[in-house]
């Protein structure tokens, strides 16, 4: 499948990645010593929503974000509302109106929204125009700095970080039949080079089989403490295609598997498109 980030900015599974990694980046900085953040597939950065795209029969591709960052952009209180403040302050600072989202933050975006002057981000994002737009929209970001490189040679070639903390988002967009065999591949040479950093894993459900089998690859690499949180917006007998999305987090920080529960069960109430939609976040490999 194809899934890159501008085709399906502000769609549910961007809404439940980005929210969840908010809450990651807070954890992280409940201690007042700087980390690194290294997201391997960046993106863009930002999009806007009103922007069209095409099919490659000519037609306009309908817009996702309604589905998403659409159902909950009045959301007030609750789980949600540290994340859609931020959406909302994003679309504000780019120029759209409160009435709803215009422009929409891609997690390079909520990550610098977030950093402290102490917090070091780098970007990477091998695709050359939207590397370049990258480039454009860090330009004047302190902090941060973009790489036009391959994600998972950044695995082996930022860490481990002089900072000693690190949150690395693995967000590829799984245009290769290859991507999960590449994952599990950057993940073995990350955790070698640095067993302690936080990964935030981001994968697509489409058939529950094929995640299984990748989990049970993952915990062939005897990895260290992980939680699985997943949200499904459509039950497992819907032609839905894409039913949902996961996150692996390796080395997760304290406290953080009640927030992402909280956090779901909130997701999953306002995002269902069918019957049998589900989310749940559990330990694949627990703590000791």
């Amino acid at each position: 499948m194809n899934y890159r980030h501008h085709f399906h900015a502000g769609n549910a599974a961007d809404v439940f990645k980005h929210a969840v990694l908010l809450l990651l980046i807070r954890a992280l900085q409940r201690k007042d010593k700087g980390f690194f953040y290294l997201d391997t597939h960046a993106g863009r950065g930002s999009y806007d929503l009103e922007a069209t795209t095409m099919l490659p029969d000519g037609r306009e591709r309908p817009p996702e974000w309604p589905q998403g960052i659409g159902r909950i952009w009045d959301e007030v209180g609750g789980p949600l509302q540290d994340f859609v403040t931020l959406v909302r302050q994003f679309n504000s600072q780019r120029g759209g109106a409160d009435a709803g989202p215009h422009y929409y933050p891609g997690s390079p975006r909520i990550a610098a929204m977030l950093a402290r002057p102490v917090d070091r981000l780098a970007l990477c994002e091998l695709r050359e125009d939207d590397a370049e737009a990258l480039a454009a929209d860090f330009q004047f970001t302190p902090n941060a700095s973009m790489h036009a490189m391959d994600g998972y040679t950044a695995l082996r070639a930022m860490l481990p970080p002089r900072e000693k903390r690190a949150l690395v988002l693995i967000d590829p967009p799984f245009e290769s039949a290859t991507e999960f065999a590449d994952i599990l591949q950057g993940l073995r040479e990350a955790l070698k080079r640095f067993p302690s950093g936080v990964y935030a894993v981001w994968y697509p459900i489409t058939e529950r089989a094929r995640t299984e089998r990748f989990q049970e690859e993952f915990l062939a690499l005897s990895p260290p403490p992980t939680l699985v949180a997943e949200l499904q917006v459509a039950g497992e007998a819907s032609a839905v295609r894409m039913k949902g999305c996961g996150l692996l987090v390796v080395n997760p920080p304290w406290l953080i598997e009640g927030e992402i529960e909280g956090l779901l069960s909130e997701l999953v109430a306002k995002l269902a498109l069918e019957p049998g939609a589900s989310a749940g976040v559990s330990w694949l490999v627990a703590e000791i």
